[in-house]
């Protein structure tokens, strides 16, 4: 599984680099994240750009890791592609989690 994370001091900054978050990985990312994101306990913006389809087991997986932060602490999906934007979309997700275009630049 292709992540990188990175603790920035106030927000921790996941990139994803898999083409895919399907059936074949949800459970993995899933699992692999939620321990991350717990253990860190704070904001996480997760970089999507090279995630070029999810399926329903990878939104399950992205709704998994929301609720393992607790509700003050935000979770921001940057850089969708058009694709992995429509998922949320059509399922109304872009209401609960916060969607920005792309990666804002950390210098």
């Amino acid at each position: 599984m292709q992540l990188t994370v990175t603790d920035t001091g106030p927000t921790l900054v996941i990139a994803v680099g898999e083409a895919r978050i399907d059936a074949a990985i949800a459970t993995r990312f899933k699992d692999h994240l939620r321990e991350v994101v717990v253990h860190h306990r704070k904001p996480v913006v997760m970089q999507m750009g090279a995630v070029d389809f999810m399926d329903s087991s990878g939104l399950g997986a992205m709704i998994a890791l929301r609720k393992a932060l607790s509700e003050d602490l935000p979770l921001t999906l940057e850089g969708l592609t058009p694709n992995v934007e429509r998922v949320f979309r059509l399922t109304r997700m872009d209401t609960v989690f916060d969607i920005r275009p792309e990666a804002e630049n950390e210098e």
